[in-house]
């Protein structure tokens, strides 16, 4: 698989002619859409998912579908019959000819104040975890985690020590459109220390294969 580092918590994973997306939100530019069969969007934050720009694709592609959870796909399936899914914890799909497999229930607490949502973390190809808004741990072995580096939610023990526990062998950073460069530099300096996964950085639009 190609994997496209887009704006913030944004991939596009691209194999054999056909595109899967991630959690396309408000920071990017929307040409990460562009040709893609499937949309995954794990939780209804706006920085994870553009309902503008999806309806956008969902009208350009009639052969575009969405996987998701019950919130989102409120906001779309009337709009979209038959084309936006939900799915849970548990379970197992193919998107654009990628096997997808679900974890995780519930957004990290961002203050007790803050109501939580769901968010789910989706497994591609056994190989690749994007966990959204969360710091879920798959039961099976994760090759590369998409790495929220920073987020209100998180802080940095928090971070080191889910990356020691999902254990990969390497990190890629998202969650980092709130950070400067000089931010980004700090975080990966921490994590790359604290861990023995190897983290790795890709500029927006820079891609590498998984």
């Amino acid at each position: 698989m190609k994997l496209t580092k887009n704006t913030h918590s944004c991939v596009r994973l691209d194999r054999d002619g056909r595109a899967l997306v991630l959690d396309p939100g408000l920071f990017g530019s929307g040409d990460e859409l562009a040709g893609a069969e499937a949309i995954l969007i794990t939780h209804e934050h706006p920085d994870h998912f553009d309902e503008a720009r999806v309806r956008e694709a969902l009208e350009a592609d009639p052969a575009t579908r969405v996987w998701t959870t019950r919130a989102v796909a409120d906001r779309l399936s009337s709009a979209f019959p038959g084309r936006v899914h939900v799915v849970g914890h548990g379970d197992a799909f193919t998107a654009a000819g990628f096997s997808v497999r679900v974890h995780g229930e519930y957004h990290a607490v961002i203050h007790p104040d803050v109501p939580r949502i769901a968010n789910v973390g989706f497994l591609v190809e056994d190989s690749l975890f994007h966990p959204g808004d969360a710091l879920t741990v798959p039961d099976s072995p994760v090759e590369t985690l998409l790495l929220p580096l920073a987020a209100p939610w998180s802080k940095t023990q928090e971070v080191v020590d889910y990356v020691r526990e999902v254990a990969p062998t390497r990190t890629i950073d998202v969650h980092d459109a709130l950070l400067s460069p000089v931010g980004t530099t700090v975080f990966d300096r921490m994590v790359g220390s604290l861990t023995p996964s190897e983290n790795s950085r890709l500029e927006i639009g820079d891609s590498t294969d998984v």
